[in-house]
């Protein structure tokens, strides 16, 4: 019985330590999400063209970052005439029109009291919040 109590508590011991790392067989593994796929060879219609140089970039593909941007939101767009129209009648902005919005003589709307509580309500996930209703 004493023997057979030994075994169980070594083989327990054994199965607890392999659950931890030591670093034996801990290993750099790459990061998959920074891998990024090669474009297809292809062979060029013009056969003079001179060899891209060692370590240099290839020239029609940029970055993933590039390649993501490029993908999600495109390349810029043409500009419609009527856009061009407005955008030239607009003129040009002041530098500093940020500054001249909270000025006294600067028009600008009342939003009430509502607007403003909104605003100024703390920020927080929203479990502290109550309801009021106006009879």
């Amino acid at each position: 019985m004493r023997k057979a109590t030994i075994l169980f508590l070594a083989a327990g011991s054994a199965l607890l330590a392999s659950c931890g790392s030591t670093g034996l067989l801990d290993r750099e593994r790459p990061d998959e999400f920074a891998v990024q796929r090669q474009a297809p060879l292809v062979i060029p219609p013009d056969f003079d063209l001179t060899p891209p140089a060692p370590g240099a970039p290839r020239p029609t593909e940029g970055t993933a970052a590039q390649q993501a941007m490029e993908a999600l939101f495109g390349g810029p767009a043409q500009r419609s005439a009527a856009e061009n129209n407005t955008i030239s009648r607009a003129g040009e902005s002041e530098p500093g029109i940020r500054s001249a919005v909270g000025d006294t003589q600067t028009f600008s709307v009342d939003k009430g009291n509502t607007t403003q509580t909104i605003i100024a309500a703390p920020e927080g996930d929203g479990q502290d919040a109550s309801v009021s209703v106006p009879s």
